[in-house]
């Protein structure tokens, strides 16, 4: 009978010791993710603090002016930001309304019409175009891209638009080649592969059976598309259209190479321009003045300010979708 409660003492202290192991780990774990989490909002808030520190001069001096005022110069130390965000906010613009659709159109391809041969090499090639380093976009945007926009496809442009009012100064001036429209496209280029990844890999969540039973209705490949793949899947794929938005907003070495670096504002979009990011890029290492580094300083703010306000309204947007299909 001793030996007896002495193995049974014995097995409870194990399995006591077992427990307290298994606490101790779970303990860690969970602190050790919850420190992630905080690292990710004080590295956030540190990168924010620092920003406003840097460009806090730049506010001071030129106030809200800075905020709509073009000019950019760096003789006589006066600094606008109008001209960059412009130039962030079209581009970006024009390279989403080019990418979604064809993303989408692709990644619809890939999951419902593409014989199973070619999926796998055609899938490889869209991921691989993600690796693309962004200055090898900007020197084959240079060197080939911009030539032959210039010599076939502007002038087309120009002279298609020129007869209809509001249109022909969008499309007006001379064919440089290098402008708004060219870096739009480069980006457009850029953030395709990352929309079109996101989409069809969420396409392939859809159950089998809501489009078989779709087709079992006499649906057509079309009407099970818009009317079963896309309403499913519509929270997805919001996400990877701000996922190629973000990789827009924030694009520097392909945009550079193509955009003209021009601080002015034009109505025509195949003018030179310039971004928040080309700007820094190329005036960083030649700012000379506390003003010309702070004023750089405040525009890097204002693209995490239009990045953050970007995101956000896009979380309230997938957060409401989510509440309606709840609902």
């Amino acid at each position: 009978m001793t030996d007896a409660n002495t193995q049974a003492l014995a097995a409870a202290a194990a399995r006591r010791k077992v427990l307290e192991g298994l606490r101790t780990s779970d303990s860690f774990f969970r602190q050790l993710t919850h420190f992630s989490a905080y690292f990710v909002l004080i590295l956030l808030g540190a990168i924010f603090v620092s920003l406003v520190m840097g460009g806090s001069l730049a506010f001071k001096t030129f106030g809200f002016n800075f905020l709509i005022t073009e000019v950019w110069n760096p003789v006589t130390e006066q600094f606008g930001a109008l001209a960059p965000i412009y130039g962030t906010v079209i581009t970006s613009a024009i390279a989403m309304l080019v990418a979604v659709p064809i993303s989408i159109g692709i990644a619809v391809f890939l999951t419902e019409l593409c014989p199973m041969a070619l999926r796998r090499p055609i899938g490889i090639a869209i991921e691989l175009l993600a690796g693309i380093p962004s200055i090898i976009y900007g020197i084959w945007g240079l060197f080939f891209f911009a030539p032959v926009l210039q010599r076939y496809v502007q002038p087309e442009l120009i002279a298609f638009f020129k007869p209809i009012p509001v249109l022909s100064g969008l499309f007006a001036g001379p064919p440089y080649g290098i402008g708004i429209l060219t870096s739009a496209l480069i980006l457009a280029m850029m953030v395709l592969p990352f929309i079109t990844a996101v989409c069809r890999d969420v396409f392939e969540t859809v159950p089998p059976v809501l489009k078989e039973a779709a087709y079992g209705m006499g649906w057509t490949t079309r009407e099970v598309v818009r009317n079963v793949v896309i309403p499913y899947t519509r929270v997805g794929i919001i996400g990877g259209v701000m996922l190629g938005l973000g990789r827009a907003l924030g694009e520097t070495m392909a945009v550079t190479f193509v955009i003209g670096n021009a601080h002015r504002i034009s109505e025509s979009i195949l003018a030179p321009g310039t971004t928040i990011s080309a700007t820094i890029a190329n005036e960083f290492t030649e700012a000379v003045g506390d003003i010309y580094t702070s004023s750089l300083i405040a525009l890097g703010l204002i693209l995490f300010f239009i990045t953050f306000v970007v995101l956000a309204l896009a979380r309230l947007m997938l957060m409401r979708i989510e509440k309606k299909a709840g609902a």
